[in-house]
């Protein structure tokens, strides 16, 4: 089931700055982890704050997590890739770009 809500809100630590940085963003859920894109792959900032320090928070309809952010290798990751890609399709009509795994602990 596609989850209804169309946004959630990421934050993560600014990797120079160290301020937290909010974004919002399109997502998906599979397996009680939720999933977004940059459409600018690892040249968008908060791509760039993950990369640094994949500790994060976010919120999915006024429910916050902690956890872990990560970037999913599409070449090692080729099942996770094409079933991401296809929830996103499905839902937004969009599904281009590096695909990041939210996981609350």
């Amino acid at each position: 089931m596609i989850n209804p809500f169309q946004f959630l809100h990421i934050n993560s630590t600014g990797w120079k700055s160290g301020k937290q940085h909010q974004i919002e963003i399109w997502f998906v859920q599979s397996n009680e982890r939720y999933y977004i894109m940059s459409e600018l792959r690892k040249q968008a900032h908060w791509v760039q704050n993950i990369i640094h320090n994949p500790r994060v928070s976010f919120t999915v309809n006024h429910t916050t997590f902690t956890g872990t952010a990560r970037i999913i290798d599409q070449d090692k990751e080729p099942e996770v890739t094409a079933g991401i890609s296809k929830l996103m399709s499905t839902k937004y009509g969009w599904n281009e770009g590096l695909i990041v795994e939210l996981k609350s602990y």
